[in-house]
């Protein structure tokens, strides 16, 4: 018992060392209310350079009907990663019609980057991951509700 005790502070020390440094979660954000088919998401907006680059960094819980939305001026490839992450997430390219291009998943602390196949995205959703399958969302699936990209910067 004081061997499985001892690991688990280890693991928790680890943890807390791989985001001492960190920047602060973002919680102040304004919100987006997206659907998608059935489900409803409250997803924070990340509109401009400084709130994108940020993105979850540092969040250590998501609800399950939580998630940001990344909303970029113009269409593009976008490449994320998890730097600073501690929970792993899906995330969702989307086009500028609300239709989902491609989902993949993301693990935590994980710097490789996750580049989209496609140019034409406009927006990026992150969740939980597992969300998408979870709630019956694939590629080719639209959102509704996602803010103009003309308030991207």
């Amino acid at each position: 018992m004081k061997v499985l005790t001892s690991l688990l502070f280890l693991l928790l020390l680890q943890g807390a060392s791989l985001l001492q440094g960190a920047p602060k979660p973002q919680n102040d954000l304004p919100k987006a209310n997206l659907t998608l088919g059935t489900n409803v998401l409250s997803a924070q907006i990340a509109a401009d350079e400084a709130s994108r680059e940020l993105g979850l960094m540092s969040q250590t819980k998501l609800g399950d009907e939580e998630g940001m939305i990344f909303v970029f001026p113009h269409p593009r490839p976008v490449t994320f990663w998890m730097k600073d992450t501690p929970i792993p997430l899906s995330v969702a390219y989307i086009a500028t019609s609300g239709r989902i291009l491609e989902i993949h998943d993301m693990k935590a602390f994980d710097e490789t980057a996750v580049p989209s196949t496609s140019s034409a995205v406009v927006y990026a959703l992150e969740v939980s991951q597992g969300w998408f399958p979870k709630h019956g969302v694939l590629a080719g699936d639209t959102i509704e509700g996602l803010p103009s990209p003309s308030i991207a910067k």
